[in-house]
């Protein structure tokens, strides 16, 4: 299971507000059951198999443009990991257990 960040900025729309392009992104992955998601302040994380989210960030991808924007920058960050099971939920208990 794969665990992706990814952050879809729509360049050019004449407003410095991105909450509407993160709704209408988030619209998107409400629909899409073959994965988890959770929304932070300052991307959207996705939880599964890495064909599938990467088919999912592509979605993502064009929704700005669907919305009328004229550029879009997404930035990825993939973790991978393929010697055990990894998950969002994990990954942030294993710093908890350290605090």
């Amino acid at each position: 299971m794969a665990i992706v960040e990814v952050s879809v900025v729509p360049i050019g729309t004449g407003s410095t507000s991105v909450s509407e392009y993160v709704a209408a992104c988030h619209r998107v992955l409400k629909e899409e059951t073959r994965i988890k998601y959770q929304l932070t302040p300052m991307a959207t994380i996705l939880e599964g198999d890495l064909d599938i989210l990467l088919e999912v960030v592509r979605k993502l991808h064009e929704v700005p443009y669907e919305k009328g924007a004229q550029r879009v920058y997404t930035a990825i960050r993939i973790d991978d990991r393929r010697d055990r099971e990894a998950s969002m939920e994990g990954k942030v208990q294993a710093v908890k257990e350290k605090l």
